[in-house]
């Protein structure tokens, strides 16, 4: 269990760099001092973290690819790599919850904290790979919207002639009107409609995945890797990006600076009840999906599916309203990079309700909708975009770096014992997570290359 001292300055081993203590006032927004009375807007339970947290994760975007990964990479490394990822993440998100307020400062965004921590060069590498995470995110996001869109389309309009970029366009627009909400803690009911929707598409898709697995001629499914040493090896790099991918979440200090006090507790019992329905629903979706159509399963596990149809209808409509909760959570950390320096107002509330801050909110949201829209319908390669997303934007972001700023910022238990152990732990989890950011790029970028390859831009996938 990691230490939940106060909320108080305490005194670490390794104190905050100089520079953090003698920035401008442009660099001070998302540092609220301890017992700030801007502290007390938060609001939020640990209900509502929990919400978010889930909402965050266990997205259909990150559950699809999961039983493709063990397929990729075989029952036995398959399930372990699934298994190690599961609590990887579970102790890394703890360990980020434990920073709230580690040298008496409450630090809001992702990039603060990493600031307080290794200064200037943290917080410019922390907002790289959140721009990463969140581009990729919700490229890929687009393309699961667009996908399960079009087979609802299509099961009542089998000769219809949209594409799927007709949807992905669709779902843009749509997006850019929830991009309006000022804040995570504006969505938490729409993160609460799309956690219990998580809860639909994952017991829907395993119930049906079962079902068609059951129907066919067993005989007939491989569980076999197949293809040659190379297409193996670089299909098991790419599977290590997707697992990295599927338990993305580079949001943890956004969201907990919308939870009450105690902020700490309330967070460590959020993530916790969130990482209980993800295990839940992760492992079993997973082998399930593995189980029942081997080697052939689709990238997007709902397009393996076929019968009964109304069923695979009802999967595709839970994944589109789970996923239009995550691409706000993922958007979240580029708006506010653009708030924070268009808006300067927004911190004394001057600006908020008036129409030059609508106005230029407007502006950027559609600008980033377009962009994000535009990439996904281009270039519709879903599987691809999961793992170079996984591992150059999210490996860092929650399994590197969590661990590392919990030793850098001297927060490892004082028994001595208990220290050098989690020490080593920290240090394990650091390495071993730098290669499957390495092995995971290169995995994704040759079948990126492959598919550009194979398939011309705005292709009807």
């Amino acid at each position: 269990m990691v230490s939940d001292s106060s909320s108080t300055t305490t005194a670490v081993d390794n104190p905050a760099p100089a520079e953090c203590s003698e920035v401008s006032q442009d660099e001070e927004k998302g540092e609220i001092a301890v017992g700030d009375s801007e502290g007390r807007e938060a609001r939020g339970t640990w209900k509502h973290a929990a919400f978010h947290v889930a909402t965050t994760i266990a997205t259909p975007a990150a559950y699809a690819p999961l039983p493709f990964a063990v397929a990729s990479l075989g029952w036995a490394f398959g399930a372990a790599s699934l298994v190690a990822a599961s609590l990887a993440t579970w102790y890394s998100s703890i360990l980020i919850a434990s920073l709230w307020g580690w040298n008496g400062k409450k630090h809001t965004t992702y990039r603060h904290l990493a600031r307080s921590i290794y200064g200037s060069g943290g917080y410019w590498s922390i907002a790289f790979f959140q721009q990463v995470a969140s581009l990729g995110n919700n490229i890929a996001i687009q393309i699961a919207a667009g996908t399960s869109m079009k087979a609802v389309y299509k099961y009542y309009h089998k000769d219809g002639t949209l594409t799927l970029q007709h949807f992905i366009i669709l779902f843009g627009g749509f997006e850019l009107l929830l991009s309006q909400l000022p804040d995570i803690h504006s969505l938490r009911w729409v993160n609460a409609v799309c956690t219990f929707s998580t809860v639909g598409f994952a017991g829907t898709t395993i119930g049906v995945t079962l079902y068609n697995g059951k129907k066919m001629d067993r005989r007939s499914v491989s569980h076999s890797l197949e293809g040659n040493s190379t297409w193996k090896m670089f299909k098991a790099f790419n599977a290590l990006g997707v697992i990295a991918f599927s338990f993305g979440d580079a949001m943890l200090p956004e969201i907990q600076r919308t939870v009450r006090e105690p902020a700490k507790k309330n967070m460590y019992k959020g993530v916790s009840a969130a990482y209980g329905i993800i295990i839940l629903t992760y492992w079993q979706l997973a082998f399930c999906g593995f189980w029942a159509f081997g080697s052939d399963v689709q990238p997007y596990i709902v397009s393996s599916l076929t019968t009964p149809e109304w069923t695979t209808i009802m999967a595709n409509l839970f994944a589109l309203i789970q996923i239009s909760g995550c691409f706000q959570i993922y958007c979240r950390p580029t708006y506010s990079y653009f708030e924070e320096n268009l808006l300067p107002g927004k911190a004394t509330g001057k600006h908020l309700f008036q129409f030059q801050s609508h106005l230029t909110r407007l502006v950027f949201t559609s600008i980033y909708i377009v962009l994000v829209t535009l990439f996904a319908a281009a270039m519709p390669f879903f599987g691809d975009f999961v793992s170079i997303c996984g591992a150059i934007g999210f490996t860092p972001l929650d399994f590197v770096f969590p661990v590392l700023a919990h030793l850098k910022a001297g927060r490892a238990w004082k028994t001595t014992r208990v220290s050098r152990l989690q020490t080593l732990l920290n240090l394990g989890i650091a390495v071993w997570f730098s290669v499957v950011a390495v092995l995971g790029c290169t995995g994704a970028v040759r079948f990126i290359v492959e598919d550009v390859r194979t398939y011309k831009f705005f292709h009807d996938m």
